[in-house]
């Protein structure tokens, strides 16, 4: 969405789900003057006329996302001014790596009072090419970088770049546009800078981390279950820990896979890393997988540092799992027990949707907000396959949340029983 800044006109994106993270960054683009029309699963956007060059605190800092804008801006107008980035609390994730790469390139880059100030000077405003080396592979630098470099002047390398699938499908994005950009999937992007891009109808990748959530809720209760459209290539390290533990997971067809849990689930270890590595975002549903696996089984976070907090809940439906720094060592029960539980972050509200669903009993997920960032519809779409669970008002005003943008006083809920 961020990339549809880069054109001057019209750009279509396809497959975008309904989820609270793409209303926000919707209403930040529009802030910055686009105008975007959606319909269904389509948004269309105009990015003629940037209005200005400054998106709006109070929505920035709840998405981080929002700072990928700051490379697109930067690129258009030869000056931005982004806020410091918000989002979930599993972590710092700096922005330094973001702004070392738009300083090599040329940019004037201050951080005043909480916002980011970018401008390059000089009378053609344009970026310049450079070579740029990345201190880690971080998704969000690389593809504020690569989008920078498609309107720079001249040619930019980015070295140990990220190589997530997000990032080739953002590079295809902007090679349908007419950007010039080779290397994506790989530790070294090459980008040669053009004057404009062009109107571009583009259709988004499945969400990996949304089907990988769907393969660990068919092992955790023992359930067959098959997705489409999913990309099994993006899989790999999931598919594989799900073997490992005993599970099968086969590909029904190019786009369609089917998980056939095992009669029993043996423990495994987990480390999670960039990509190809394990995901760090399927680390809160694999987890609650192991707790239902028999054996012990030691999860080390690497990329993240506040990314266990899920543990404690996970505790009070009856896991056994002990922490210390950053690995988590899960030694399997026999069942879990429905329990009040609060989600702490996006992927640990899965995860406990997951554990809810094996688990014997009633159990009540709060925060459900974190839910929405990135799940469209999960509860329907799991009732659609048996589970029994209803999203509900939380009567408690003052321990009030809510799932929407604009501030309210109820909170929802998701009850389900195994």
């Amino acid at each position: 969405m961020t990339g549809a800044l880069l054109c001057p006109d019209d750009c279509r994106i396809r497959n975008l789900p309904s989820l609270a993270d793409v209303k926000r960054m919707a209403q930040i683009i529009e802030a910055l003057g686009v105008q975007i029309k959606r319909q269904g699963d389509i948004m269309d956007f105009n990015a003629s006329h940037i209005g200005q060059s400054k998106a709006p605190y109070e929505l920035v800092s709840q998405l981080r996302a929002s700072f990928f804008a700051i490379g697109p801006i930067l690129a258009r107008l030869g000056v931005a001014k982004v806020p410091l980035p918000g989002g979930c609390a599993i972590g710092a994730r700096p922005v330094e790596l973001h702004v070392r790469g738009l300083q090599k390139m040329g940019a004037e880059v201050q951080i005043d009072h909480g916002v980011v100030h970018a401008y390059v000077s000089g009378s053609s405003r344009r970026l310049k090419g450079a070579k740029i080396y990345l201190d880690y592979p971080s998704v969000g630098a690389t593809e504020t970088l690569m989008m920078a470099a498609t309107l720079a002047d001249g040619e930019t390398t980015i070295e140990n770049a990220a190589q997530e699938p997000e990032v080739i499908d953002l590079a295809n994005f902007c090679n349908a546009m007419g950007a010039q950009i080779r290397g994506a999937g790989t530790n070294t992007i090459i980008v040669s800078g053009v004057p404009r891009l062009h109107s571009v109808d583009y259709s988004v990748i499945p969400d990996r981390i949304e089907a990988g959530t769907f393969l660990v809720a068919g092992a955790i209760t023992h359930s067959e279950i098959s997705l489409s459209p999913v990309i099994p290539d993006h899989m790999t390290a999931v598919i594989a820990k799900l073997r490992e533990i005993g599970a099968k997971v086969i590909a029904e067809a190019p786009d369609c896979l089917r998980i056939i849990p095992g009669h029993r689930h043996t423990a495994t270890d987990i480390e999670t890393l960039p990509y190809p590595g394990f995901p760090t975002d399927m680390q809160a549903q694999f987890m609650a997988l192991l707790t239902l696996s028999e054996g012990d089984s030691v999860i080390t976070e690497t990329v993240f540092e506040n990314r266990l907090r899920h543990v404690a809940e996970l505790n009070r439906m009856g896991a056994d799992i002990r922490v210390k720094g950053n690995h988590a060592i899960v030694r399997g029960v026999p069942m879990l027990s429905g329990a009040p539980v609060m989600a702490t972050d996006l992927r640990a509200s899965a995860a406990l949707v997951i554990a809810a669903l094996a688990a014997e009993g009633k159990t009540t997920i709060k925060g459900l907000h974190h839910l929405d960032r990135g799940y469209d519809n999960l509860e329907l779409k799991l009732r659609q396959l048996g589970a029994k669970l209803q999203r509900v008002e939380d009567e408690d005003e003052d321990e009030a949340n809510s799932s929407e943008l604009a501030p309210a006083k109820t909170e929802e809920v998701v009850t389900t029983e195994a």
